[in-house]
Order: structure tokens, then C-alpha cells, then sequence
């Protein structure tokens, strides 16, 4: 895993500790995975690693956030045409 360290000027180290103390870094990962996700950056897949989840666990938060999924009807005619292939 590689390590990100984040330097900030001084006035925001309250900040930080506080955040730093309410939340685990399981959870700081989760918030970064749903951040990059929501901006489009990381796809689905990769965020639900980012955060440590299981595809169901992902999909999971995304709706208790009322975060969008990033499925086009394009992804479902594929998705389909897929489906209908393999049987």
C-alpha cells in the first residue's frame, strides 16, 4: 500500500486532529473513495477498493449518501446485449 502524507499550513492542525480523532482511517479512506467517485476521477470498482468494501458494501453506502451511480442507459443496453449473449 503506498503511504500519502499531507502537509498543511500550521493553522489547520486543530482542524485535522479533531478529524484526525473521530475518525479511523477506514473511514478517511471511505470519505476519499466516495469524494473521487462523486468527481468522476475513480470508477466504481476502484473506489469500492479504495475504501476497503465489498461491491455490495460499496453500493451499500453509495445509496445511504444518495450518491449517484455512474450508469448510463448506454451501460445497461451493453449490460444487456451482454446477458443475452451468454445464454
Amino acid at each position: 500500500m503506498t503511504e500519502v502524507i499531507l502537509k498543511s499550513p500550521n493553522r489547520y492542525c486543530r482542524c485535522y486532529s479533531a478529524f484526525h480523532q473521530r475518525l479511523s482511517m477506514p473511514s478517511c479512506l471511505k470519505e476519499l473513495a466516495l469524494a473521487l467517485y462523486k468527481r468522476g476521477i475513480l470508477s466504481s470498482g476502484k473506489a469500492c477498493a479504495l475504501a476497503g468494501l465489498s461491491r455490495w458494501e460499496w453500493i451499500e453506502v453509495l445509496g445511504k449518501r444518495k450518491v449517484s451511480r455512474h450508469y448510463t442507459t448506454s451501460d445497461l443496453e451493453k449490460d444487456i446485449a451482454h446477458v443475452k449473449r451468454c445464454k
